[in-house]
Parts: structure tokens; C-alpha cells; sequence
């Protein structure tokens, strides 16, 4: 089971730039995909971006194209979210994740390495 780690959480207004970044130790991280999630106060968490275990495949939900890019270094066994343009609608506790993949599956579905979280507050 391998152990994730978030950080780069923090208050901003809306319109600032944020970078989430999660250091993932305890297994091959090459062989995981990888995802960012978030839950909002009183809201049921969601995905947000998943990527695979090369990098070279991407999901974002339909919230935040053009806004978040996920990325990842491997020789680095990091996992970022950039987050642009941040709205207020933003604001939720952000978790990392990622699932063992065998092959090209990076979905945000069956997930089953969780990090603790780190918040994000975007005011108006």
C-alpha cells in the first residue's frame, strides 16, 4: 500500500493560482494512476483529474478543463495539480489517489490510496 502525502493547500482569492502537489512513497509509483478528488462541505466528493502512469493520458471533470492541468513526475514519485482561475465554487478539501494499473486504466473510478487532504479556500 503505498502512502500520499499533499501539500500547497492554502486560502487565495478568486482569479489567484494554486499548485497541489503530492509525494507518493511505499510502492512503484510509476505503476499507479493517479488522481486528485475533492469534497466540499456538505457535497458528496468528486473527481476532479486523473492522469495515467506514463502522463500521457488525462481526465478532468467537466468543472475544470482549461483551468487544472494534472501532471506527474515520475523520477520524482509526485503527482501536481496546477488550478488557474480559481473560483469560490473551488473551495473543498483536496484529496490525492491512486489505484495499481496494469494497463492504461486511470478513470476516476476504484481508487484505493487515499491521502489525508489539504485545503483549499477561495474567497470573492
Amino acid at each position: 500500500q503505498v502512502q500520499l502525502v499533499e501539500s500547497g493547500g492554502g486560502l487565495v482569492q478568486a482569479g489567484d493560482s494554486l499548485r497541489l502537489s503530492c509525494a507518493v512513497s511505499g510502492g512503484t509509483f510509476s505503476s499507479y494512476a493517479m488522481g486528485w478528488f475533492r469534497q466540499a462541505p456538505g457535497k458528496e466528493r468528486e473527481p476532479v483529474a486523473a492522469i495515467n502512469r506514463s502522463g500521457g493520458s488525462r481526465y478532468y471533470a467537466d468543472s475544470v478543463p482549461g483551468r487544472f492541468t494534472i501532471s506527474r513526475d515520475n523520477a520524482k514519485n509526485t503527482v501536481y495539480l496546477q488550478m488557474n482561475s480559481l473560483k469560490p465554487e473551488d473551495t473543498a478539501v483536496y484529496y490525492c489517489a491512486g489505484k495499481y494499473s496494469s494497463g492504461n486504466d486511470y478513470y476516476p473510478r476504484s481508487y484505493d490510496s487515499w491521502g489525508q487532504g489539504t485545503q483549499v479556500t477561495v474567497s470573492s
